[in-house]
Formats: C-alpha cells, structure tokens, sequence
C-alpha cells in the first residue's frame, strides 16, 4: 500500500474504514493543534460525506472550534481562490473530498493542497470514493492526510487506512493500547488488512483498462438515459467526474418511489448518499448545488463495475425510462 500511495509503511494507519478514517484524521489534528495553542479554525464543504460534514459540526458545536463550510459551483467543486480567501491564521485544518460521493465530481487537490501548505494549515481528504479509480499518489496530490475505504475497490467491508504525512501529531480518537504505533488503539484486522491491500494492488494493476471500461459503461448510461428519459439532466461535473460514476435529476419524480420501481426490476441504486438511501429529506448535496428542493428529491445515484455489460446499461435505461415515465404520469 505505500508504495501505491508514494509514502512510507509508517505513514499508513490502518482503521476499520472510511468513517474512522475521517474522524482520527480530523479530530486527532484538530485536537493536537488547539491543545498546542495554533488555533481552532476549520474549513471544510457542505458537499462532504457525513463523516467529514458530522465531525466538523461536532468539533464546532460541542468542543469549541469554529468552522468555515465553503461554497461550491453548480457541478460541486470547490473552487480554489475561494478556499485561500477562506484560510485564516488561526486555521488548522482543511477537509476538502478528492470525488464526491453523490455527483462524482473530483475537486482540484493539488491547487488546494497548495494553497494549504503555503499558508501552514493540515489538508486531509476523504479520498474513499476515489481510491481503485484515481491516484492516490499523495505527493503528486500534496495532500497531508487522506483517508479511504477496502469495500469500494473490490476489498472486503470493515477496514480502511489513512495515510498521515510523517511529523504530524494525532490526539487518538479512541484510547486503548499502542497499537498503530498508539495513533488508532485496538486489535488490528490482519485478515482484512491483507484482504484491502491484495484489492488496492489488483485494483491498479488493471487501473487503465478498468477506467477504460468503466469510461464507456458510464457514457453509454448518461447518453441512454439524456436521451431516452423526458425531463432527466445529469448532476456533477460533466467531464471532471470519476470513471464509474453517474447520478440524475428527473422533473416531476420522486426519488423514493423511483428506487422501488428500480428494486423490483433487479437494479441496484440510491438516492443522495447511498447512506441516507430511505430518508424522504431532499438531498443537501444538490441544494447546496442551486437545485431546487423537488428536482433534489429526485437524484438518482448509478455506479458501473468492472463485470458491468453493455447489456446491463441498456437493460437499466429501459427500466428506469420505463419507470421515470410511469412515475411523471402520477400525480
């Protein structure tokens, strides 16, 4: 795993996953650098996943911190120069995700990365939907911290790592034995472990033609679906966008309903977030975005694999056509 992450073994913690991750990367800098007397500013999006979006407004609500959540553009992406107009001297950290779990679009890293380091301030990255597809070389990123998760790359579930650049200090999230060389205590999950790195070397071993594949499948579910479904319009980045990645709004649909005609048909997908699939609530992601609170009851998150078909992707734009048309005619 360091060597496809470009650092050193002692760089990597290994967590039980990606929300873990997040939350010893984000407390343990943040509490370091409060208790050294550097400040207890944070900024961070109101596109990240809840992991990120929960820890910050635990830090900011119940531990005395302050956060600046930036804005995004219409695609969700962050835009640079107003993340270097947002870093104060008192700021510490910044959490700013590589992709976007809801809309897939991949934000700048380096040039925020940049901007970071320049100004002394700890950059982490939720990197959990980008890792299997997007480098996770973290000096070519820049990035000081970067959590991801097995399951999303073909490994097993329940175990993740972060990478945390050497020389910086984390305050433990949970307390407990030295293990991880006493930055995560607890049993480690060698057997999940071994299974996570097994997966990330397969996963980039075959990197170019699983991006290839996944490029064609995810073009192919986008055009079928622009084309054959009245009142559907793509959400994210049309072209900064991970490989695999396809999410929708449709007029008069609501997503819930949408997801049950789905489910009978044998099609696997969700709304928003894939954790929050159930919650009737629009999705915060593409309000933030500037969609309205009906068209962002409406997304619909699709993502292809590498044992997807081209008959998959066409069997999937005929039922949700089918589907989106039924549901347009119900009042």
């Amino acid at each position: 795993m360091a060597r496809l992450f470009n650092c050193q073994p002692s760089e990597i913690i290994f967590t039980s996953g990606g929300t873990e991750s997040d939350n010893l990367a984000l407390r343990g800098a943040a509490w370091t650098a409060k208790a050294n007397g550097r400040g207890a500013h944070l900024i961070t999006t109101p596109v990240e996943h809840s992991a990120v979006g929960k820890t910050v407004d635990q830090l900011a609500c119940v531990m005395g911190f302050e956060a600046t959540i930036l804005p995004v553009d219409a695609s969700g992406m962050v835009d640079v120069e107003d993340f270097a107009a947002a870093i104060r001297a008192d700021t510490t950290v910044a959490s700013i995700m590589y992709a976007n779990n809801e809309v897939g679009t991949i934000n700048p890293l380096p040039a925020l990365a940049a901007q970071a380091r320049e100004r002394g301030v700890l950059f982490h990255t939720d990197a959990v939907q980008a890792a299997g597809q997007l480098t996770l070389d973290v000096s070519a990123l820049g990035v000081d911290m970067l959590s991801i998760s097995a399951h999303k790359f073909y490994g097993p579930k329940g175990v993740g790592a972060l990478y945390v650049r050497a020389g910086i200090e984390l305050v433990p999230s949970q307390s407990g034995g030295s293990h991880e060389e006493g930055r995560r205590a607890g049993t480690s999950n060698t057997a999940g472990i071994v299974g996570m790195a097994a997966a990330l070397e397969i996963a980039y071993a075959e990197r170019e033609t699983r991006i290839a594949h996944y490029r064609a499948m995810r073009d192919a579910l986008i055009d079928g679906i622009l084309v054959r479904v009245p009142g559907a319009y793509l959400t994210g980045h049309a072209e900064q966008r991970l490989p695999s990645h396809a999410s929708f709004v449709f007029e008069g649909v609501e997503a819930n309903r949408l997801l049950m005609h789905l489910d009978i048909k044998g099609i696997a997908a969700s709304s928003a977030s894939a954790c929050k699939t159930g919650n009737p609530e629009p999705s915060g992601v593409l309000l933030v975005m500037g969609y309205t609170p009906e068209l962002a009851s409406s997304g619909l998150r699709l993502s292809v694999g590498k044992d997807t078909t081209a008959d998959d992707v066409a069997y999937a734009v005929d039922v949700i056509a089918e589907s989106v048309a039924k549901l347009q005619r119900v009042p």
